[in-house]
């Protein structure tokens, strides 16, 4: 039977978002199409009337996570009075921390983005840039130079400071991290 545009174009948005958020949970290796497919309550047969191939899917779900990760970056910052601190803020935390599934897909999966073709990492790239714009215009610095460099340090800080907590086996351990990260970035 087939399918309208609507049912197929909402069908893809499934396959999508739930691809987002178990690449994040469980790398772009850790599930293959058929599960996929099954937890987006569809047949692994359907797959390829969407994608012509998981390469391509993953690239498209990695867009999808960064483009809601820049607009939450945008949407915090709009709301604080020190934006850089209301980011570091909502970015280092336990809940984050605790669920990559809903969180920043570079803190969950940026290692393994570069053993991925060139349609994964230039959605990678183009958020990176964006968000690197967004920082930068929210960073103290005296020449433009200063505040990109300064806006790619502090996204560095952000990202890694999730990577190390989530690292480690120490509760203890990994909330000090998240902290030093948030002042860091607040300094």
């Amino acid at each position: 039977m087939k399918v309208s545009r609507e049912q197929a174009a909402e069908n893809r948005d499934r396959i999508v978002e739930t691809a987002a958020q178990l690449f994040r949970e469980r790398g772009f290796e850790g599930i293959g199409v058929a599960d996929l497919m099954k937890e987006a309550g569809l047949t692994h047969g359907g797959f390829y009337g969407h994608f012509s191939s998981k390469e391509d899917l993953i690239a498209e779900a990695s867009a999808r996570a960064l483009m809601r990760s820049l607009a939450l970056f945008t949407s915090v910052a709009e709301r604080g009075a020190d934006p850089l601190s209301a980011i570091a803020s909502a970015y280092l935390t336990s809940r984050h921390r605790d669920n990559p599934g809903e969180g920043c897909l570079l803190a969950a999966l940026g290692s393994d983005v570069s053993r991925h073709g060139p349609t994964v990492r230039r959605a990678v790239t183009g958020h990176l840039r964006s968000a690197v714009d967004l920082l930068a215009g929210l960073v103290p610095g005296k020449s433009k130079a200063r505040r990109r460099q300064k806006a790619i340090s502090t996204y560095a800080t952000l990202v890694g400071a999730m990577v190390m907590a989530r690292a480690v086996d120490d509760r203890a351990l990994s909330q000090e991290i998240l902290d030093a990260g948030q002042a860091s970035v607040k300094a």
